[in-house]
């Protein structure tokens, strides 16, 4: 089982529908999806900077920017499954269908999350995934092949994931893939052969 998470800034573009396809078509039963929080987690940022509450109180309205984006992904793609719980994840992967993660109710009492910008979906994708036990995690993003093939400390220190990826990743068991973009034929050609 695979964990993909797809990038906020993707539903900016098309290549949001070409991702949802390529994963209706090669990913039921194999992959649970993550959203990212996208405009959603923007206006969060927005609002904070005009009413500076805390950041505890925009990491938990964030993880419900991540349920508002789970919701659309599953209004675009019919074998999408809103999934809020492990449970729904497990039955929606034995449905031949593609769990997408719908993730406060799981989040928002976990005490081992901080609650800071430090974490966002990239680093909460992780934690799923060691949660589920998936044997693969791929962080889908809007950035260019040459900056890809780094460690998670690089990729930190490029601004490409959160601070706390690092930490989340350094003694998983499942392999992290990051893909850009444009690179849907990649994860077609990777769940083609899994």
């Amino acid at each position: 089982m695979w964990v993909v998470k797809l990038g906020g800034s993707l539903t900016r573009t098309q290549h949001l529908r070409k991702w949802l396809q390529s994963l209706d078509h090669h990913g039921r039963g194999r992959v649970v999806l993550v959203p990212g929080g996208g405009p959603f987690a923007e206006q969060v940022r927005v609002a904070q900077t005009r009413w500076k509450f805390s950041d505890q109180i925009a990491h938990r309205m964030a993880l419900l920017a991540m349920d508002q984006n789970a919701w659309m992904l599953a209004g675009l793609c019919e074998t999408l499954v809103p999934a809020l719980t492990e449970t729904a994840i497990q039955s929606g992967l034995e449905a031949a269908r593609i769990p997408v993660w719908v993730p406060s109710q799981m989040l928002l009492n976990q005490q081992d999350i901080p609650q800071n910008w430090g974490v966002t979906s990239d680093s909460l994708a992780a934690w799923l995934a060691l949660k589920l036990g998936a044997g693969q995690l791929v962080l889908v993003k809007s950035v260019s092949h040459e900056r890809m093939c780094k460690s998670p400390a690089e990729l930190r220190r490029n601004g490409i994931v959160d601070d706390a990826f690092p930490r989340f990743v350094e003694n998983a068991k499942f392999n992290v893939q990051l893909l850009g973009c444009d690179d849907t034929g990649i994860i077609e050609g990777l769940l083609g052969i899994d």
